[in-house]
């Protein structure tokens, strides 16, 4: 007859090892205390001394998690999110301020040359384009209609601010 082999029960040995691992564990969950009694001696305990004895909280239970710590993780999330929109909100304003200034100094600046041109050359003649695509002598009535045109777009565009 061939000699049995003993039946191992790991599943028990488990549990009773985890079981083991929390009791031992249990204690550092627990606030240590440490104080110095009548006779001179240092003492540890889980309990505080009592009668006014001075002592000091060694090691402390650890802090409870916070409840609120996934609400409180998506409120920042959602404020950062707001804060990259509102500068990038700020990004694009200052951008299209910037392109209606540069727009405003080009208008400025057409039409205080064209004012120019159009007061003070009297004696020359100004040639424009008729329907047809012809060059034509532009009349003194279509010049002074011009003039104040471009005189007009100079007080729009050219005033400061």
């Amino acid at each position: 007859m061939t000699p049995r082999r003993p039946v191992r029960r790991l599943p028990a040995a488990f549990a009773l090892a985890a079981l083991c691992a929390a009791i031992a564990a249990s204690p550092a969950l627990a606030a240590l205390y440490k104080w110095t009694d009548a006779n001179g001696r240092v003492v540890y305990s889980d309990q505080p001394p009592t009668g006014g004895v001075k002592y000091e909280s060694v090691g402390s239970a650890s802090p409870p998690v916070n409840p609120n710590a996934a609400r409180d993780l998506a409120q920042q999330d959602a404020d950062l999110k707001k804060r990259q929109a509102d500068k990038a909100e700020e990004s694009a304003k200052a951008q299209k301020a910037r392109a209606d200034a540069s727009k405003r100094m080009d208008i400025c600046t057409q039409a205080r040359g064209r004012v120019r041109q159009l007061a003070y050359s009297d004696q020359v003649v100004l040639m424009r384009f008729n329907e047809k695509g012809e060059q034509v002598a532009m009349t003194a009535e279509e010049r002074r209609r011009e003039l104040e045109e471009q005189q007009k777009l100079e007080r729009e565009y050219c005033k400061p601010g």
